[in-house]
């Protein structure tokens, strides 16, 4: 896409009814870990229309939950090598994923894994990317990769389905 990571999640998101949030990433390996974090941070914040799942580095276990929840939209959310400085993120349509050379830690290749989600669904796949600048064992976000994280944060909470007011009276 083409603006930046915001402008990208509102347009990609704007005509979402239900939405699956799913953070990918290992918990020892640095920031590979941001796709958690950022579900972490969503915790708690964002509607009943919005489906939060911390999927570590199987995505493929919470297929069943994913299609049961009957999304309109999936985003994926992960560490990848694309060039990029550390912290810088990009917003891709699953149908990009063949071109892009990502970097994963993951058993499931994540083009299989979107392949059977849109097979098996109607959902609009999409990708936060985000470069990582450690992907070593250890703990916690470089500080780059930190203040990426919760700018994503700020922006899926401005860019999400809003609570639905209750309108349900008689007039």
């Amino acid at each position: 896409m083409k603006h930046g990571i915001y402008e990208d999640l509102k347009e990609w998101l704007s005509d979402a009814e239900k939405v699956v949030v799913a953070g990918i990433g290992n918990p020892i390996r640095s920031d590979d870990f941001l796709g958690v974090k950022i579900i972490q941070g969503l915790h708690g914040k964002v509607s009943e229309n919005v489906l939060l799942i911390e999927c570590e580095t199987v995505p493929e276990s919470f297929t069943q939950q994913i299609l049961d929840f009957d999304p309109t939209h999936v985003l994926l959310i992960d560490a990848a090598i694309l060039g990029l400085k550390p912290g810088e993120s990009r917003l891709l349509d699953s149908t990009q994923l063949q071109d892009s050379p990502a970097f994963s830690t993951h058993t499931l290749p994540m083009r299989i894994f979107c392949e059977y989600i849109m097979k098996m669904g109607k959902a609009k796949i999409g990708l936060v990317l985000v470069e990582p600048k450690e992907t070593d064992f250890g703990e916690g976000l470089s500080r780059e990769v930190d203040v990426a994280v919760r700018k994503i944060i700020h922006d899926l909470l401005k860019a999400l389905p809003r609570r639905q007011a209750s309108l349900d009276f008689e007039m």
